[in-house]
């Protein structure tokens, strides 16, 4: 059975992680993407809003989740990690020595599917 409470629990550790990361190590992420111009302030600002989705995902895991049921979070996070797989592969494509955007690519992807899934489909309610 498709588990919502573990994708929203995921989801939300995986999102929290890179926003701290992208919000207190945003010249290390230039430096990684081969980057050195001063752009931190938009790194930053990027970790500070997966930090506040990630955060959301976790307030919302154990609700009702899926059709109509929290359905703003879920086409957030839907359109979120549909678009960012589609720009990490694309950008992957383009170098493929960046290893690192295939593996994100992946987990967007992952990710996509499973909001995918939860968007067209009604939750299951369990007899706990």
């Amino acid at each position: 059975m498709f588990s919502t409470k573990i994708l929203m629990t995921v989801s939300a550790f995986f999102l929290v992680i890179i926003g701290i990361l992208l919000s207190f190590l945003p010249q290390e992420a230039l430096h990684l993407i081969g980057k050195e111009d001063d752009l931190s302030f938009i790194l930053q600002l990027c970790g500070a809003l997966l930090f506040g989705f990630g955060m959301l995902n976790w307030m919302v895991k154990g609700s009702l989740i899926g059709g109509i049921y929290n359905k703003g979070v879920v086409v957030a996070n839907f359109a979120h990690f549909f678009i960012g797989s589609s720009i990490l592969i694309k950008q992957y494509a383009k170098n493929t020595d960046l290893s690192y955007l295939l593996i994100l690519g992946i987990i967007y992807s992952i990710f996509s599917i499973g909001f995918g899934y939860l968007l067209f489909n009604s939750p299951k309610l369990s007899n706990n």
